[in-house]
């Protein structure tokens, strides 16, 4: 196996990230502990010990009540959510005076917040790409509902990538005077290309409301809302450093924020409702989309977790990130069987340029077979491995790069029995001798050298 002496010498810039390694040892010593190898940083963040202490240390200390309140302890609890509120614009540096922080249980919640009271209309469009995480797919039906076009714009082989050709195309049909959304991933969370962020500012200019989905994106990745200026930016703050789960954010432009007409109302969304008057008036804001009572104690650990990345720098944890990834594309790609056929297929890019930390492939034998991805996870769980297999609530990407076609999914979705349900052994029996799935390896923010090390070694005995 290569060593460590090859591998700065190709990747240099990686000795400049040794402050991480230090990182490592001090906040997540459990890993080595443990023994882990954790290369599922897509699926989700690792927290630091003291994140944990500090929120802790919050919680120990203080007295706080339900925000919907003036009393003392409510109002305790106010200031300290609309600090992490105001934490949150300063991290992606955006002007209060432009955009609000809505909090919600993730980016899931924070994308149905848009899909639910975007004024789609019958002329309208939602335009996406092929590569969008389900919850983004999942606003196509709010859209179909209100008789609007729902498009999707197709990914070119090898790479995933968009035909910007195609896709200037498909936005002069955005002048048009309607309410029509363009929504894509700044990074895919399939095969972890990084979408131009240029494409707001073009579909801005032909009409184009632009929701982007910066979930896989930002844990990594500086995204600068001074400098980029999407309507809508859900994500999950759990993705970005761990801690806590069950809180997200949709960040919104206030100009179009005003759009929105929500199909309901609930306890903290509005400033007078009446029972007998049959009237309500919903508060203005973020307020008037945050549903009944906010997760209060945990979101003042987002300012904690926001803190701990500044402490560490975005552009660090990029750099270490991108010179690992090339070191495991580099070398997953040069395994090869006896015969000389491929042990590994890289679904996206094999270089660093224009993509994220997530590799996604699948292990074939020496016939050319692909080795089931239950097999390879069951495998790699025997070497305290965490990876992750599927298609990662991505299927337009994965049916792209598995290359399972239309007619396939029709023959399949249209057998009896199947309107309603279909379970995943269905779905491999439909493909036959087509991989149905994927495995995605993702580097995060305190991976190291060793861990791609003992992956590779792992994919070694593959070979076997």
């Amino acid at each position: 196996m290569s060593t460590y002496a090859e591998f700065v010498t190709k990747y240099p810039t990686y000795d400049r990230t040794h402050d991480i390694d230090e990182l490592r040892q001090r906040e997540y010593g459990r890993l080595d502990e443990m023994g882990h190898v954790y290369l599922d940083y897509t699926g989700g963040g690792l927290y630091a010990a003291s994140q944990v202490r500090k929120h802790q240390d919050l919680l120990l200390r203080n007295v706080f009540g339900n925000p919907h309140s003036s009393n003392p302890t409510s109002m305790v609890a106010t200031r300290l959510v609309e600090s992490a509120r105001q934490s949150v614009l300063n991290y992606f540096n955006a002007s209060p005076e432009e955009y609000v922080v809505i909090f919600t249980p993730n980016a899931s919640g924070a994308l149905k917040l848009v899909g639910e009271a975007y004024p789609f209309g019958k002329g309208c469009h939602y335009l996406l790409t092929f590569d969008n995480h389900n919850s983004v797919n999942g606003i196509r039906e709010f859209a179909h509902a209100k008789g609007a076009d729902v498009t999707y714009i197709p990914l070119m082989l090898p790479d995933l990538r968009v035909d910007e050709a195609m896709l200037e195309t498909y936005l002069e049909e955005g002048a048009n005077g309607c309410a029509n959304l363009f929504a894509y991933p700044a990074q895919s969370n399939f095969s972890s290309v990084q979408h131009s962020l240029e494409w707001i500012e073009k579909a801005h200019a032909k009409g184009w409301d632009v929701l982007l989905d910066a979930a896989a994106f930002v844990p990594t990745n500086r995204l600068d809302l001074s400098k980029w200026k999407p309507d809508f930016v859900p994500l999950s703050f759990y993705k970005m450093f761990g801690y806590p789960t069950g809180v997200g954010a949709l960040i919104a432009r206030r100009a179009v924020l005003g759009k929105l007409r929500r199909p309901w109302f609930a306890g903290g969304t509005i400033t007078v409702a009446s029972v007998q008057g049959d009237k309500y008036y919903l508060a203005e804001g973020p307020a008037g989309f945050e549903d009944g009572t906010l997760d209060y104690l945990n979101i003042p650990a987002v300012e904690i977790g926001l803190k701990h990345l500044e402490s560490i720098g975005i552009d660090l944890i990029h750099e270490r990130v991108r010179t690992l990834t090339g070191w495991l594309l580099d070398n997953l790609s040069a395994m090869k069987h006896p015969n000389g056929k491929p042990l590994v297929r890289v679904y996206g890019p094999l270089t660093t340029q224009q993509r994220g930390g997530a590799v996604t492939v699948n292990f074939f034998d020496r016939d050319e077979k692909p080795i089931d991805i239950r097999l390879v996870e069951q495998a790699a769980n025997e070497h305290n491995i965490s990876l992750r297999t599927g298609c990662f609530c991505n299927p337009g990407a994965g049916e792209m790069a598995l290359q399972i076609s239309k007619m396939e999914l029709a023959a399949c979705f249209s057998q009896p029995g199947r309107d309603q349900r279909l379970t995943y052994d269905d779905f491999r029996m439909c493909i036959d001798d087509k991989a149905s799935g994927a495995v995605r390896i993702s580097i995060g923010l305190v991976s190291n050298f060793e861990d791609i090390q003992r992956l590779l070694a792992f994919a070694g005995e593959l070979l076997n």
